[in-house]
C-alpha cells in the first residue's frame, strides 16, 4: 500500500464534503483504493482532521484488551475498531486479536515487538538452551525425523526426475 500525505487526505475529504463526489468517486479521482478511502472517511467522521494524521505509538495491555473486547462485544470490523480507537494500522489490531485468541488477555500485556529473543541469543545462551532437558529431543525422535526428511528428499528427487522425463518425451514427440 502506498502512503499518502496529509494534503491528499484533506483533498479527498474536501471532495466528499463538497458533495461533488461520493467516497468512491473521490477515491477514483485521487487514485486511492476504496478501502483506504473508506478508512480515511471513518477516521475523519470520528476524529475530524486529526484522525487523518494519527501516528502509531505504544499501547498499554489494558488498552489492547479493551479494544479487542469492545470490538467483539459491538460486532465491529477491524477497520471500524481501528478508526474508532485511532489505531493507524489495521494490521496492529489484527495482531492483537490473534494474540488474544491464542494466548488470552495476558498475551496482550507482553511486548511482542521486534525480533524474538531466540534469534538474538548469544552463543552461550544457545548452549544453555540446548542443555535444557525439556527442549532436547530424544535420540529416537531425531533418528525418525532424519528418516522422514530423507524419504521426503528422495520423493522430491523422484518427482523431479519423472517431470524431466515427461518433458523430454514431449520434446521428442514434437520433433517427429
Amino acid at each position: 500500500m502506498s502512503k499518502f500525505n496529509l494534503e491528499v487526505k484533506k483533498k479527498f475529504i474536501e471532495l466528499v464534503e463538497s458533495h461533488k463526489y461520493s467516497i468512491h468517486g473521490a477515491s477514483k479521482e485521487l487514485g486511492v483504493s476504496r478501502s483506504v478511502a473508506k478508512k480515511w472517511w471513518k477516521r475523519y467522521k470520528i476524529h475530524g482532521f486529526e484522525g487523518l494524521s494519527m501516528k502509531s505509538g505504544t499501547y498499554s495491555g489494558e488498552f489492547k484488551v479493551h479494544v479487542v473486547k469492545y470490538m467483539h462485544e459491538n460486532h465491529l470490523s477491524i477497520n471500524e475498531a481501528s478508526a474508532i480507537f485511532g489505531i493507524p494500522s489495521d494490521a496492529t489490531l489484527l495482531k492483537w486479536e490473534q494474540i488474544y485468541f491464542e494466548k488470552g488477555e495476558s498475551g496482550l500485556f507482553t511486548d511482542n515487538r521486534g525480533k524474538s529473543r531466540k534469534n538474538n541469543m548469544k552463543k552461550d545462551d544457545k548452549v544453555k538452551l540446548d542443555d535444557n532437558s525439556d527442549i532436547k529431543k530424544s535420540k529416537e525422535d531425531l533418528e525418525f525425523e532424519i528418516k522422514r526428511l530423507r524419504a521426503e528428499v528422495d520423493y522430491l528427487k523422484k518427482s523431479i526426475a519423472l517431470k524431466e522425463e515427461k518433458r523430454n518425451l514431449r520434446t521428442k514427440r514434437k520433433q517427429w
